[in-house]
């Protein structure tokens, strides 16, 4: 969403501004605040509705799985749309937004304490990414805690793979952080 807003309102292509990801964080920093969160809320959405879609669209087509499996197959399929998308020359974002969509739908208390771990690291350290790669790498642990009923091994194993997917799309800003270079939230540009 963030390449599309960015586009029709500021007629760039933010691919081309900032660390050219089309993500909410480098939309926020391209093209304003505003862009940046409707970025995050339409990943998220678009994450949300497929994973709603699978539930149910396609959980009945498929009575003899699961319908936790088919919406962990929605939602892998939606992050890896979003991450390697087909529209952008299979470059995309780095999956954050979308991740929590898929599962605010399929765990929902999992992806609250998750998105809590992401704003309260972001705030102590003004880091955008550390809070991004915490905040996934905790989702699968919370949904383990907190998910009720029956939890079938693909269910579980689309959490970790969404989290490490995540956290490896993250590996330039974990470069930039074991260095020092990482930009935090408010400091100067450089030029």
């Amino acid at each position: 969403m963030g390449y599309l807003l960015v586009r029709v309102f500021r007629r760039q292509d933010v691919r081309t501004l900032g660390s050219g990801n089309i993500g909410a964080t480098n939309v926020m920093r391209a093209g304003g605040k505003g862009l940046g969160v409707a970025t995050f809320v339409l990943d998220a959405a678009k994450g949300a509705a497929a994973v709603l879609l699978g539930a149910y669209v396609f959980a009945p087509l498929l009575p003899a799985w699961p319908q936790r499996n088919v919406e962990a197959l929605a939602a892998l399929c939606a992050v890896l749309g979003h991450v390697f998308s087909v529209w952008l020359g299979f470059k995309g974002g780095r999956g954050v937004a979308t991740g929590f969509g898929v599962f605010l739908v399929a765990a929902p208390l999992a992806a609250l304490a998750a998105i809590t771990v992401f704003a309260l690291v972001t705030a102590a350290t003004r880091y955008v990414s550390l809070g991004s790669i915490l905040g996934a790498a905790s989702f699968p642990a919370f949904a383990w805690l907190t998910v009720r009923g029956e939890r079938p091994a693909f269910f579980i194993s689309v959490q970790v793979a969404v989290a490490l997917l995540i956290i490896i799309k993250h590996h330039p800003n974990i470069r930039r952080l074991l260095t020092g270079s990482e930009h935090r939230i408010g400091a100067a540009k450089t030029a």
